[in-house]
């Protein structure tokens, strides 16, 4: 599951929901996406970018930074970072999604609100459909 985990489609996971911008595009990927240090730029469907930098991607943790946020993010976030922990294999397996933000200096408040009115409950509307995505049958 890991491996598939790692590697989905972007596009095909992420759509708008409510003011949040979906992913409609990814350019300027240095590799596969399965290796620390590589990066890409996702396309978002407000006409904003934001630049991912794959960390670490050791089983069961695979770890990215978030940045050059441009569009309505741009404006409140400067950067973010992203973990997925993949505990268990096959059925049953427990994926674990966190996000940290830092904000831009006088938007804490604004970017605390968002993550907590929108960006959880958006997470866990995409989640499942992506950790079915990468299930592998036993």
């Amino acid at each position: 599951m890991f491996a598939h985990l790692i590697t989905h489609d972007a596009t095909r996971f992420y759509p708008s929901w409510g003011f949040l911008p979906g992913v409609v595009g990814v350019r300027d990927a240095t590799g596969a996406w399965d290796a620390a240090g590589q990066t890409r730029t996702l396309l978002l469907s407000d006409g904003g970018s934001v630049r991912e930098t794959l960390r670490e991607v050791t089983a069961p943790l695979f770890a990215y930074d978030l940045s050059r946020f441009t569009g309505v993010f741009g404006a409140l976030v400067a950067s973010a970072r992203a973990e997925w922990r993949v505990l268990g294999a096959g059925p049953g397996s427990t994926i674990a999604w966190t996000y940290s933000f830092t904000a831009k200096p006088g938007r804490g408040a604004l970017v605390a609100a968002i993550v907590s009115l929108a960006w959880g409950p958006y997470m866990r509307r995409v989640l499942p459909a992506i950790a079915a995505s990468a299930a592998v049958p036993a």
